[in-house]
């Protein structure tokens, strides 16, 4: 069982206009996941400054940043970031480039939790869909190409308004789309922007979007989260000593 969540923070910049790291901080602890995937976390421009710090979240939370930033006062890859709790293990993580006229990325981690190994992978696409249809192929092909697969999620702000769009059936042939609700804009939400995708080996038990009082002011998305339930399968134990050795030999 686990709690995965995302959130498309804007900066911690609110729809009152200001910037308050606290107050996102705040919904996030609020949500109470296990894992949650962030957007728009570090600033565009210049260093790409995280607008979370780590010492920050350190004292308001109970999650850890996966270093998965190539810059110092970062805590993401284009602006996606992954936040897990303390007692959950970091295994291995990636950056992901996809193709785009945008600054955008994807980035992956394979975590241990609850004893069980799982890979999450955490996006923000296109607004162009020719670019989403790329992307997500490109997404699928990189995540494919281990030598390994674990039971993975992908989350995020897919930048997608309709269900039945044709980038999402790109997903459908290895896992499962979920729309957890309604998440912008915030003050009055009319598009379910943010996803949950899990493969066969995940059952979605509950999902749905965090409404609470401060998370209608803290950006102009509201998070989205599901609780899972990981189906054990014959080939966990395999999974399990086939990532076991990829480390020793990294």
């Amino acid at each position: 069982m686990l709690k995965i969540g995302s959130y498309n923070i804007q900066k911690s910049i609110g729809v009152d206009g200001r910037r308050r790291p606290e107050r996102t901080l705040q919904v996030l602890t609020e949500m109470d996941c296990d894992i949650i995937a962030l957007q728009e976390a570090d600033k565009r421009f210049g260093p790409r400054e995280t607008t979370l710090r780590p010492e920050l979240i350190a004292e308001k939370t109970d999650y850890k940043p996966v270093p998965i930033a190539t810059r110092e006062a970062s805590i993401g890859w284009h602006g996606n970031a992954i936040l897990v709790r303390n007692t959950v293990s970091i295994i291995d993580f990636k950056r992901l480039e996809l193709p785009t006229l945008e600054p955008r990325g994807a980035v992956m981690a394979d975590l241990k939790i609850n004893g069980s190994l799982v890979r999450v992978a955490a996006m923000h696409l296109s607004v162009i869909a020719t670019y989403r249809k790329r992307q997500i192929s490109s997404l699928m092909h990189q995540l494919h190409s281990h030598t390994y697969d674990l039971p993975t999620v992908l989350v995020g702000d897919l930048n997608e308004w309709w269900d039945t769009a044709t980038s999402l059936k790109l997903f459908r042939s290895h896992y499962e789309v979920t729309s957890p609700g309604k998440s912008f804009p915030s003050p009055m939400p009319l598009a379910s922007l943010d996803r949950i995708v899990t493969s066969p080996e995940f059952s979605v038990l509950e999902a749905g979007v965090h409404r609470s009082k401060t998370a209608r002011v803290a950006s102009d998305h509201l998070p989205v989260w599901a609780r899972l339930k990981l189906n054990a399968g014959p080939d966990d134990a395999d999974a399990a000593g086939k990532t076991d050795a990829a480390q020793t030999a990294s």
